[in-house]
């Protein structure tokens, strides 16, 4: 079985786990998206025990986090887009994927045999004290078995290990919930055209400000370019009813705004997408738990942050 240690969020606890990532050991840490799964990115080993502790099919790249746009320069070749949005955007929920540099130094591991890499700044300050202890850039998928739904706290990270059978020991960085509750949001701009590969904490209408009109990517299951990008993904147990506005027998009914009918767990109440974004994994995990024959789930406007919420609810229904 897995050896799990939870610690608090103190400078003590920061250090200890800048020491196991040092030591090649993993380490789960809260961002303002979702809880991560880390190891030192230019560590084989210490990738490839990312890859075995979620169960992680090895074509599906990892996301690169550094302290700064200085760092991430480091890794990756940075064209005038790049830099315009690592200007708006950094630190906070935005992936870039750019070339990797030949001298990089990461582990090709974190890149599933691509020529890129998705790299990006997190805006939460204990995973930036965490980098900044670690010296050492942080590759870091959500803290949770392949497929399943995100963790949003501590909590959800260590239900998701505690019956794993693997060798490495991992240590949870308790930091409380997360403030956004989805991932980050992935753009390609490897090339002259911006392409959303993974909706997430910004809305696409805000890149656009900077990129113009998004290309939008459709899944991949055979060599996708960013994580979130497989067909099936962020999937609870219970099969998922999408567009519903009342529950069938045995089901469950998950709402958003005024709901039709009574329902215990509500999105958001008053239709905030912000809300709903942040309460959305925590939910389907606590639905997952009351074993209903199925979870119904109201529509969701398809804009704004709207956009990242259907599309891990329509991969979760897949």
């Amino acid at each position: 079985m897995i050896s799990l240690t939870t610690l608090s969020a103190d400078n003590g606890n920061i250090e200890r786990c800048a020491k196991a990532l040092a030591a090649g050991e993993l380490v789960a840490f809260p961002t303002e998206t979702v809880y991560g799964l880390g190891a030192d990115a230019t560590n084989d080993n210490a990738v490839a025990s990312i890859f075995a502790a979620k169960n992680r099919p090895d074509f599906n790249p990892l996301i690169v986090h550094v302290t700064d746009r200085e760092a991430a320069a480091r890794f990756v070749e940075f064209n005038s887009m790049a830099d315009r949005l690592a200007k708006a955007f950094w630190p906070g929920a935005l992936s870039l994927v750019l070339p990797r540099r030949a001298d990089c130094g990461l582990s090709l591991l974190v890149s599933a045999g691509l020529d890129s890499v998705a790299i990006r700044v997190p805006a939460h300050p204990m995973a930036h004290d965490l980098l900044e202890r670690a010296d050492c850039p942080i590759a870091a998928p959500s803290a949770n078995r392949s497929g399943e739904v995100s963790p949003t706290t501590a909590a959800h990270v260590a239900q998701s290990f505690a019956r794993l059978d693997a060798d490495p020991a991992l240590t949870i960085l308790d930091g409380g919930p997360c403030r956004v509750g989805l991932e980050s949001t992935v753009i390609d701009v490897s090339n002259e055209t911006a392409t959303l590969l993974r909706p997430g904490g910004i809305p696409p209408e805000a890149i656009e400000h900077i990129t113009g009109p998004l290309i939008r990517a459709g899944s991949n299951d055979q060599a996708p370019k960013s994580p979130g990008m497989l067909s099936r993904h962020y999937a609870p147990r219970t099969p998922l009813r999408l567009n519903a506005d009342s529950a069938q027998k045995g089901e469950v009914l998950l709402g958003f705004g005024v709901a039709p009918v009574s329902t215990d767990f509500n999105l958001s109440p008053s239709g905030d997408l912000a809300e709903a974004a942040a309460n959305l994994f925590a939910m389907l995990r606590k639905l997952d738990e009351q074993n209903h024959a199925g979870i119904a789930v109201m529509p969701v406007p398809d804009e704004g942050l709207g956009l990242a919420i259907n599309d891990r609810l329509q991969r979760a229904a897949t």
